[in-house]
């Protein structure tokens, strides 16, 4: 019975979790600021860069600050179903010991599953990148900033957002084992990782071609 209630809630967490992920934030910045389908502007992309480039940099900055706090929320429902757990088992220190950090884990892919497969948009959503960020710093703030700091860096010196973007989730995937975390999210963030260097493949050829824009300019339609 115990073991039944812990998968119910995670089910219930993951579901949630998924639906924060999923809100489309650049999608509806670009219908409510200007009547438009963002993802046939620019780069034909809802991340915050894109919202940059085609609605300005207000809107970008608030899109991104969203889609950061979707991770956080979706944190905070694994850690909470987890807590209601511990309201109805007989055993509430041993659930939490045992279970939180892979509800955590579960929650936090959850949210880049539905940021980047979002159900409102046929399953065709962004990379991931904010709503990753809000999971790290909810769930170990040191990966999250030392990613952050390579993100900036990068950005700094080559201007291009998605080598950043790339960077950073291959520093979070370093920092998780050379840092003492748990191993739910040492898993989470090795899957995570390299989930949003996959989102990315498109970026990656460009960049071996030396055709991604930098920030700033618009992308080639060719």
């Amino acid at each position: 019975m115990n073991l039944m209630t812990v998968g119910l809630a995670g089910v219930a967490a993951f579901i949630v979790a998924y639906l924060f992920g999923s809100i489309p934030t650049g999608y509806l910045a670009g219908k409510i600021l200007r009547g438009i389908d963002i993802r046939h502007h620019g780069s034909n992309s809802m991340g915050a860069t894109n919202v940059l480039r085609t609605l300005g940099p207000l809107p970008a900055l608030a899109v991104f600050l969203i889609d950061v706090l979707k991770g956080v929320a979706a944190v905070y429902c694994g850690r909470a179903s987890f807590l209601w757990v511990d309201q109805i088992l007989s055993n509430p220190s041993e659930s939490t010991v045992t279970w939180v950090p892979w509800a955590i884990s579960l929650t936090g892919l959850a949210a880049l599953l539905g940021h980047s497969l979002p159900v409102w948009l046929s399953f065709k959503g962004g990379k991931s990148i904010a709503a990753g960020l809000g999971v790290l710093l909810a769930m170990a703030w040191p990966i999250a900033l030392g990613a952050l700091a390579c993100f900036v860096v990068t950005l700094a010196i080559c201007r291009i957002v998605s080598l950043g973007s790339i960077l950073a989730a291959l520093t979070a995937i370093a920092l998780i084992y050379g840092l003492d975390q748990p191993m739910p999210y040492r898993l989470f963030v090795t899957v995570g990782g390299v989930y949003v260097v996959f989102l990315h493949r498109a970026n990656v050829r460009r960049l071996l071609a030396g055709q991604e824009p930098r920030l700033g300019q618009q992308p080639s339609k060719s």
